[in-house]
């Protein structure tokens, strides 16, 4: 039988499992372009998404990700090399961003303040949510967790799995805080601080992404 100070320290253990891979303050800074033109009201309720987003990737990982890749037939090296792709991707488009077309999309936005949000709404769970803040890394950790808990259907298993979500309620509540408030510590910065964030922002999510897809190839072809 677990004692409280078995299961304070099973939450710790999660969370201290959990907290590299989702990172909330760095990831903070590299979705914050994303929030750049919304307002105070339109991004609290665009980070609620996100956080609640968050929340289900972590949870259904947790209870149905290895039913999920098994049905499929993938495995979690290939889940890492796709997600990295990802990833990459998004810090490519970033760093390759033009100057001029960034300001173009700031005077459309000055314009039509409402259709800023609506259009983040299509990229709140994939690329915000999915790889960014919970890819495929948060996933391996999660899945770790599970398979080391006690035997399915007892109650160690129980306590286990409820120290692991109280871990992943925590992070989602950080999550929460940093995106929401990122843009005060990038205001203190200037425009051109901001520029010089973001676009370090963008050089590290390239780098992220492509050290998760070489962790895959290496775990794929045992290298």
């Amino acid at each position: 039988m677990l004692s409280l100070e078995s299961f304070i320290h099973l939450v710790f253990t999660a969370f201290i499992a959990l907290f590299p891979v989702i990172n909330p303050m760095g990831s903070a800074f590299i979705v914050s372009p994303y929030f750049e033109h919304l307002s105070r009201a339109e991004k609290q309720k665009a980070v609620t998404r996100i956080t609640f987003y968050a929340f289900c990737v972590c949870t259904v990982a947790l209870f149905g990700g290895h039913w999920i890749l098994e049905l499929f037939g993938i495995s979690i090296p290939v889940v890492q090399l796709a997600g990295g792709i990802m990833i990459c991707k998004i810090g490519w488009e970033f760093l390759s961003s033009d100057q001029g077309s960034d300001t173009a999309d700031d005077k459309v936005e000055l314009h039509a303040p409402v259709s800023a949000y609506e259009h983040l709404v299509k990229k709140l769970f994939y690329p915000i949510t999915f790889p960014v803040t919970t890819g495929a890394g948060t996933i391996s950790v999660l899945f770790t967790l599970s398979a080391h808990g006690e035997k399915f259907g007892t109650r160690d298993y129980y306590i286990n799995i409820a120290a692991v979500m109280v871990a992943i309620m925590a992070l989602c509540i950080l999550i929460y805080i940093f995106y929401l408030n990122t843009k005060t510590l990038i205001n203190y910065l200037g425009s051109n601080g901001e520029n010089i964030v973001n676009r370090i922002s963008a050089f590290l999510i390239f780098c992220v992404g492509l050290q998760i897809a070489i962790s895959g190839l290496r775990a794929i072809f045992k290298f």
